[in-house]
């Protein structure tokens, strides 16, 4: 398959990119804006793979899209286009929600379009946070959208794009949606890294609220695996949940990080909580799993192997650690780094 997946410089598209390189060979051409998330860095490893190409370009820019989709007879050079593009991180959207809507809506407006123009197979990724949060039981893909944050407000919006240019057009699209992912080359900026790379540091780990918020937790590989389903096999319009086999409270896994990095439990600093915090999230997957999906990767593996990476990968995020996310880190918390 020739594949254009956008955004697969940052943490998820480049395991996805990877994976659709090695496991099934396909002809990929990543297109991402290289902001502070997405780094050339993540997919270091592909540089000189015949099947790999870069575009450096936004999704909102329709030029950019141009440009990575069709050859130079115009015609398209890709078969497919999978958007894991978007600007994700709920602290940064609830600051300003601006590069939100311009991205996560406004781009996958401008993908829609080149796909619809060549008849291109159309994934996008999204996220269960668009159900918004679910005290007892279970996500499933009738749930109605109750987006709580603005980051998930345009992820739900753009959910609802995707599903008008099925219905109104009859393009070949599907929605993937995940539950929290974790694993290698994620930003620091979200739960699992940030604690640690404060715990190696001996900083303070920042826990909002009570830090009873459950989460269920998917390593970027399974839910990468899943998209790669929902290419393949996924129906026209279809919606397909993808969460992780394991539910979790966030201060139960602050402590676990705790433990594999032989910090301490002093340096858990509860803070204030954040707006409009959900409670808990939770998919079913009985959708996707009739693709021929299964999760590989339990937790309690899962997260010791992130553990060691981030310990063993210093050259990746010493220079996140000695740049503007110091400026960020200090903004959002109060506190400086050491």
């Amino acid at each position: 398959m020739r594949i254009l997946i956008c955004g697969g410089a940052g943490f998820i598209g480049s395991h996805f990119t990877r994976i659709r390189l090695r496991e099934h060979g396909d002809q990929v051409v990543v297109l991402d804006k290289l902001t502070y998330a997405g780094r050339e860095e993540n997919l270091a490893d592909l540089r000189g793979d015949p099947g790999f190409s870069f575009h450096a370009g936004a999704i909102e820019d329709a030029a950019a899209v141009r440009a990575a989709v069709q050859g130079a007879d115009g015609q398209a050079a890709v078969d497919a286009i999978v958007n894991f593009a978007a600007e994700t991180h709920v602290d940064r959207s609830i600051s300003s929600s601006e590069d939100f809507v311009n991205t996560n809506v406004v781009g996958t407006s401008v993908l829609l379009d080149a796909a619809l123009a060549h008849r291109l197979r159309y994934v996008q990724v999204s996220t269960d946070e668009v159900y918004g949060s679910i005290e007892e039981g279970t996500f499933t893909e009738e749930s109605p959208l109750a987006p709580s944050s603005p980051y998930s407000a345009s992820k739900a919006g753009a959910d609802l794009l995707v599903q008008s240019y099925a219905h109104t057009h009859g393009l070949h699209t599907s929605i993937a949606r995940g539950s929290n992912n974790y694993g290698p080359y994620q930003y620091p900026e979200k739960l699992i890294p940030l604690m640690v790379l404060n715990a190696l540091h001996g900083e303070r780990l920042p826990v909002y609220g009570d830090g009873l918020q459950v989460r269920n937790w998917i390593h970027v590989t399974d839910f990468a695996r899943a998209i790669g389903c929902v290419l393949e096999s996924g129906a026209p319009g279809e919606v397909y949940n993808a969460g992780g086999p394991d539910e979790c409270p966030n201060i139960e896994v602050v402590r676990r990080i705790i433990e594999l990095t032989g910090a301490g439990d002093e340096l858990i600093e509860y803070v204030t909580d954040r707006p409009g915090h959900d409670r808990r999230y939770s998919l079913s997957s009985e959708r996707v799993r009739g693709l021929g999906w299964e999760p590989r990767v339990r937790f309690a593996d899962g997260i010791g192997e992130t553990v060691e990476w981030y310990r063993e990968n210093r050259p990746w995020w010493e220079p996140i650690r000695s740049g503007a996310y110091r400026e960020y880190y200090e903004r959002q918390y109060g506190r400086a780094l050491g």
